[in-house]
């Protein structure tokens, strides 16, 4: 049976990005049927190759990231031409060096783009590729320090803290494919390429938002608050009588007279410290200690399923195998996906978050191995005879 396109079938996008940014930048487009060919250094390959779980020897996180693509190596010192003539084919590029590596190689995007006019040229660093901070190495950490997000992620009398999941590399990842898909768009159009230039550090400076504008026209810095929120209130976690935590986020005044209800508290609706939300942000502090004395007399359960039914934002708090085992979320979203790899057998990956209702994004091909698509690309893509791939290989080049 022939298998399903997907939306960006067609598209052929060269990508010589490695670890964490740029790869989950490549797989969303291949989830969603770009042809990915990934370019990476002859014998070594991509640095995630060395990057634990593994299974059978096999990295679950280059696996896991590089779904869907088809691998070449290349040595771009010594293949420069040959580079170019894999530029020629493709509608995307995308790589995450560090500011000035590509054109050190004589290959950034002022070149490419006489090579290929039409070229989309996308790049992920940790400052953007101009600017007085533009050359700095860049990791996710660096992201989410000189974001803010830190200085407002932890308690109030503990240390500025990271968040757990690697969301600069992500944020800036979905950013970048947002980036090139317009630009995409703008070249089919016109013919006329562009690059597309996206930060660790911006990415996450967009995505304080709101916290940026409690100092830009509060005039009041943002600090660390634990779980709590800063524009609404409650919006927190809460303790119940069986150890475990709830989030609640009461975030208008309906749920808020909601809530007071359901706690036998109806006083408290229009208490004039407490019944609109800017009174409650102020109050914060007076009013959890309420809230904390009705949740700690139900179980997590008792009390999730008691607010749900009355409309409530809540959730229980998962660790990462409850998120597996969800009926919702690894059943029905299918946000966890068993596939087959032919170094390691049956494994589970994360699936895309995309749900289209035509093109259905998700596995279509194991990871490759290094090299794997060697002759495919350079013989069948770019017409190379077999000798020169012998060549070519016996020069070290690929």
């Amino acid at each position: 049976m022939e298998q399903m396109k997907g939306a960006l079938d067609g598209i052929v996008v060269l990508d010589l990005s490695r670890v964490l940014a740029g790869p989950y930048c490549s797989m969303i487009l291949s989830d969603m049927g770009a042809e990915i060919i990934k370019l990476e250094v002859p014998g070594t390959g991509d640095d995630t190759r060395g990057f634990p779980p593994f299974k059978n020897g096999k990295s679950g996180y280059f696996m896991n990231m590089n779904r869907n693509k088809k691998g070449i190596t290349l040595n771009l010192k010594k293949g420069k031409d040959i580079f170019l003539d894999l530029v020629k084919k493709a509608d995307i590029l995308i790589e995450n060096y560090r500011p000035g590596t590509m054109e050190k190689l004589g290959i950034g995007y002022e070149e490419l783009k006489k090579v290929n006019p039409k070229l989309v040229y996308g790049c992920i660093s940790g400052f953007g590729h101009y600017g007085p901070y533009s050359r700095r190495p860049g990791y996710d950490i660096v992201g989410q320090a000189m974001s803010g997000i830190m200085s407002v992620t932890g308690w109030p009398d503990g240390e500025a803290t990271r968040a757990g999941a690697p969301v600069s590399d992500t944020v800036a990842g979905i950013s970048l494919v947002a980036g090139v898909l317009g630009a995409l768009h703008y070249a089919q159009k016109t013919g006329i390429g562009q690059k597309v230039d996206i930060a660790l550090v911006d990415s996450l400076v967009s995505v304080m938002q709101i916290i940026n504008q409690i100092y830009l026209i509060g005039e009041r810095l943002p600090g660390r608050m634990g779980n709590a929120y800063e524009s609404t209130a409650p919006y927190d976690t809460f303790p119940t009588k069986d150890g475990q935590y709830v989030v609640i986020g009461v975030a208008n005044d309906k749920f808020w007279r909601q809530l007071c209800e359901m706690m036998g508290r109806p006083e408290l609706i229009d208490h004039p410290d407490m019944a609109k939300n800017g009174d409650r942000v102020k109050n914060r502090d007076k009013i959890k200690p309420i809230v904390v004395e009705w949740t700690l007399t139900k179980t997590a359960k008792e009390l999730v399923d008691q607010l749900l039914e009355a409309g409530l934002p809540t959730a229980p708090i998962y660790d990462v195998r409850q998120v597996t085992e969800d009926p919702h979320i690894a059943g029905a979203r299918e946000m966890f996906v068993e596939i087959g790899d032919p170094d390691v057998g049956k494994i589970k990956v994360t699936n895309s978050h995309i749900k289209m209702s035509e093109t259905k994004p998700g596995f279509r091909s194991p990871a490759p191995s290094l090299g794997q698509h060697n002759d495919e690309i350079y013989g069948g893509l770019l017409g190379y005879p077999a000798e020169k791939l012998a060549q070519m290989r016996a020069d070290g080049i690929i």
